[in-house]
């Protein structure tokens, strides 16, 4: 199965997002981009992709024990950025330091399990709104657009393993559909997944 480690976003920060994306929504050539559903918005801390079955108990027990090395930290949803032309997202602030922390130790849970996983790089966080289906739509407004954006703070209190279940293929417009297997509380809380 495809799964990956993430931040989920609260249901109140979630709202505030919505509310922004709406606006974006209202943006010349905003019919052209293909937007994220609200169910899929996630913070990915680091992409396992396919796992094999057997390896699902390690893991679980090696993302336990990093999210109970982990403190709880503050995060909120801001502004926005985009990777070249192709991908509108909303960026965080906050506790980026813990989220960097959290992001290695979910991918060296990851690793140590025997997922297999790319290189390391620098750990961005952010959160894809939209991705662009065409070569000639500039989505710079898109992104200056959030500029002003800044949503209300929440505590992080849990990492996530999520399954990506890929689209209907074929189907026009369909996306990825994402569920949650386990969560485990961040700190000296319990260290069994629920």
């Amino acid at each position: 199965m495809r799964l990956f480690a993430a931040v989920l976003p609260p249901a109140p920060a979630a709202d505030e997002l919505a509310d922004e994306v709406a606006q974006l929504k209202d943006i010349p050539g905003a019919d052209r981009l293909r937007w994220t559903g609200r169910e899929g918005w996630h913070f990915t801390l680091a992409f396992y992709g396919e796992v094999p079955d057997a390896v699902l108990p390690d893991l679980h027990e090696r993302l336990a024990r990093a999210a109970h090395r982990r403190s709880p930290y503050e995060l909120r949803i801001v502004r926005g950025g985009r990777f070249a032309d192709r991908v509108v997202w909303a960026g965080a602030e906050g506790g980026l330091a813990d989220m960097r922390k959290l992001a290695d130790s979910a991918a060296a849970a990851g690793r140590r399990a025997g997922v297999p996983m790319d290189e390391h790089r620098a750990y961005t966080p952010h959160l894809t709104l939209a991705r662009n289906r065409t070569d000639d739509l500039a989505i710079a407004p898109f992104v200056a657009a959030l500029d002003g954006f800044a949503g209300t703070p929440w505590t992080v209190g849990e990492l996530a393993l999520v399954r990506s279940h890929p689209p209907v293929a074929g189907v026009a417009g369909k996306q990825p559909r994402y569920e949650t297997l386990a969560a485990w509380p961040l700190g000296h809380g319990a260290a069994g997944g629920h």
